[in-house]
């Protein structure tokens, strides 16, 4: 029998068919089989979970048909203490049954940190010293002193500490910096653009101190204020370029993009 007519016959014909019902049949159960398995348009809202306490968080997240598991946990003391301050995803959120909820929960009580050496070193090594082990900068002032930009005393809560004391974690040390006869003057930033936590970082970085926030018109909600900018400061870079270490600089901010173009334009 030629290939032509074996490919025309009746039997291959019926084989093909069959063969081909098979093929559809399979892949039909294998799309509902993986629908159900993975529970296709089937969603569960997620719980809000802020502010409950681990026993709360259990039953609401079961209850949902999810899971929950801790991953971290900082101090805020104006929190209560083992209760939820975040999760990922959010309240509202949909996801698929079994779906983990990632919590962070308010430590018990506040990690402590060993203050390391920060007298008779320079400013920029006590700078990273001090946020390297979670701690934060405060002011900065400075005192006469035989060696400039030496650390001579370190400040916390208006006490001064020393080497080996235990401090809370993100507790702010305030420096005293040695300024000599010689001290010269160095260039003052432009901040203008920036947001409020980029200029903060470059007023530290600077050897200057943060004076007041001044937000406009434009500044309405918490998320404003988040993505607000610096428009204007003082002292003005354009008028005074050099600063002595220490001066504060005050910062004027907005959300108006129309106010810092011309802002940084000018």
């Amino acid at each position: 029998m030629s290939l032509k007519k074996f490919l025309l016959s009746r039997d291959f014909l019926k084989n093909l068919i069959i063969a081909v019902g098979i093929l559809i049949l399979l892949i039909t159960f294998t799309m509902i089989g993986i629908r159900i398995y993975t529970h296709h348009g089937q969603g569960y809202l997620v719980p809000d979970l802020i502010g409950l306490q681990e026993n709360e968080i259990a039953e609401k997240v079961h209850s949902a048909k999810l899971n929950f598991e801790i991953t971290d946990s900082v101090y805020i003391g104006t929190q209560t203490p083992g209760s939820v301050i975040d999760q990922v995803p959010k309240p509202g959120f949909e996801v698929k049954q079994g779906r983990t909820i990632l919590l962070t929960i308010n430590a018990m009580a506040p990690e402590k940190v060993i203050l390391p050496k920060l007298r008779y070193i320079s400013f920029r090594q006590a700078q990273a010293v001090i946020e390297n082990i979670g701690l934060q900068l405060g002011e900065i002032t400075y005192r006469p002193s035989e060696f400039n930009t030496l650390v001579l005393n370190a400040i916390s809560d208006s006490v001064e500490v020393f080497e080996g004391d235990e401090l809370n974690k993100g507790a702010i040390i305030d420096l005293v910096v040695g300024k000599g006869s010689g001290f010269e003057k160095i260039p003052l930033p432009d901040l203008k653009g920036l947001s409020i936590e980029d200029a903060k970082i470059l007023i530290k970085d600077a050897m200057l101190n943060q004076g007041v926030i001044i937000y406009d018109e434009t500044i309405v909600t918490s998320r404003d204020s988040a993505n607000a900018r610096l428009w204007k400061q003082l002292p003005d870079p354009e008028i005074t370029p050099m600063i002595e270490p220490g001066i504060s600089v005050d910062m004027w901010v907005t959300v108006d993009e129309e106010k810092l173009r011309k802002a940084i334009e000018n």
